[in-house]
């Protein structure tokens, strides 16, 4: 049956799925060409040569009731099969290892070229922290490096 009557929505609708079916695009587009801060200065840690990268330059966020925040890090030299376990944390001090323990936040876990962590944060970064790469090998030495903090993810109270 026809309609006599050529209402607003009769003639928009069709412009109206349009756009629906182009939005996904622009989400298509976005998730293939993300952007990230710079790596962070090198620094020596034992045989390695590891430069951080925050995935964001946003405060940390609340995951299973604990504050982390994402970080890839970039192994530039030193093998990575030496490593029994390594772990990230932003703080004034690293945490030993028996914290890191109680649950799976701030492991690295990645491949030979670089590593990714939920690093284990407070709610919001101060002056005084810095992050912490703590790494024992399979000889049970403990290696620790720090880097400091760039000023834009500092949060003054």
């Amino acid at each position: 049956m026809a309609r006599l009557q050529s209402t607003w929505w009769q003639q928009k609708k069709y412009v109206l799925n349009a756009l629906i079916l182009i939005l996904p695009c622009v989400f298509i587009y976005q998730a293939l060409n993300p952007t990230f801060p710079d790596l962070w200065q090198e620094q020596t840690v034992g045989e390695f040569k590891i430069a951080p990268m925050p995935l964001n330059m946003e405060q940390p966020y609340s995951h299973h009731s604990e504050y982390v925040k994402d970080f890839y890090l970039a192994f530039n030299q030193g093998d990575i099969n030496a490593i029994r376990q390594a772990y990230l944390n932003i703080g004034p001090a690293p945490l030993p290892l028996t914290a890191f323990a109680k649950g799976d936040e701030g492991i690295m876990h990645g491949t030979d070229h670089g590593q990714h962590a939920h690093a284990i944060a407070p709610e919001t970064i101060s002056q005084d922290d810095k992050l912490w790469v703590t790494i024992q090998t399979w000889q049970n030495e403990l290696l620790q490096q720090s880097w400091d903090i760039p000023q834009q993810l500092i949060i003054n109270k």
